[in-house]
Formats: C-alpha cells, structure tokens, sequence
C-alpha cells in the first residue's frame, strides 16, 4: 500500500507581513477617554508602588480596584487611568506589562482596519521604528499579563 504524503497549511501571513511602526511619545492618549481595565500583577504593584514614594499597601488603598478577575488601575470619573498626570504617566518607567504591549494588543492588530482606528487615537503608530511582525506576535501573544 503507498503512504499518502499529508500536506499541512502554513498559517497565513499576517496583513502586517512587513511589519508595523510605532514609537511612544508618552502623549498619554492611550491612557484614557475611555473605560477599561489595567491588570496588575504583584510585582507590577511593587515596582509602581516605589515609583510614587509608598508602600505596596498604601498604593492599593489609592490606586488599585478589586474585581473578580483580578486587580485593576483604578480610572476617573472620564475614564483616564488614576496615574496619569498632566497627559503623562506617572509610572512610565515601570508601566505595566498590559500598558507596555501596547498598540500591538490582538484587537488592534487584527486588521489594518483596527490599526487604523487604533491609530486615530495614537499619534505614535506609524512612526518610530519598523516592528517586525515576529516582535509584534510576540508582544501580542504575550501569556504573562
């Protein structure tokens, strides 16, 4: 009997093949204007607890929201994130990882359409650096947030 040889798909390439630019400009436009979540980790809680002089515990009273699906930035009545501060991020160095991914989250590279809106919001997508769409899948894959 002849074995079959079983041809297998490559997964199609992304619409983002050649890849993507983006640079951050802290503009902080991505950190607001609308509701949503950041999710913290302990760690991320630590590190930016340090950045703005208190104790983890202290930190959480003030900054941080409890939910069933674990701890989140708390936002303002407008729906920017509690640290942000005159249009900046008062713990850009230590943001956390979900704010560090940023634009290159699956919703906003599921289509150039969703780049695209994404990118009416933030003025650093289309400038900056190429981003290889290796870097890109990496970013929005990533299982550690």
């Amino acid at each position: 009997m002849k074995k079959s040889k079983v041809r297998t798909r490559r997964p199609a390439a992304p619409w983002y093949r050649d890849g993507l630019k983006f640079e951050c400009g802290q503009c902080g436009k991505c950190c607001g204007g609308e509701p949503g979540y950041i999710w913290m980790t302990p760690a991320e809680i630590r590190a930016a607890a340090e950045a703005v002089g208190l104790h983890a515990l202290d930190f959480c009273s003030m900054y941080v929201a409890e939910y069933p699906q674990g701890v989140s930035l708390r936002e303002m009545a407008n729906g920017d994130c509690c640290l942000l501060q005159g249009g900046r991020c008062r713990i850009y160095a230590v943001r956390p990882k979900q704010c560090r991914t940023w634009p290159f989250w699956s919703s906003n590279v599921a289509s150039s359409a969703s780049w695209s809106e994404a990118a009416r919001r933030c003025p650093g997508i289309g400038r900056g650096r190429l981003w290889t769409a290796a870097e890109i899948a990496a970013q929005r894959d990533r299982k550690d947030l």
